[in-house]
């Protein structure tokens, strides 16, 4: 069984035991959260499309971690005036355990 979920914007396929990192949810580590932002439900050849969301269906996941990703440096540069800047960003993110889905 999988679900499309959206969160922060963007749009995951969620399988039961799968960890993935969605944008930053302000929860706490080994915090349980349901997700009801469901778009779509699988089963085998069953499947649930919702519009826009499956009524009744829900995610259940436990945040394993606060993470941050990886580093994108960003470099600016204008030629002959002698102008250089070099900056990066890293991304936070928050790490999920899928536990159940359930409609």
């Amino acid at each position: 069984m999988y679900a499309i979920i959206r969160t922060g914007g963007r749009q995951y396929r969620a399988v039961v035991g799968q960890e993935f990192d969605v944008e930053k949810l302000p929860y706490d580590v080994d915090e349980q959260i349901e997700i009801t932002d469901v778009l779509l439900v699988g089963d085998g050849d069953k499947t649930v499309i919702g519009q826009p969301t499956v009524e009744g269906a829900v995610v259940k996941a436990t945040v394993t971690g606060q993470v941050r990703g990886k580093k994108v440096i960003v470099y600016k540069y204008r030629q002959r005036t002698n102008y250089r800047r070099k900056g990066g960003h890293r991304q936070h993110y928050t790490r999920l355990r899928i536990d159940e889905i359930s409609m």
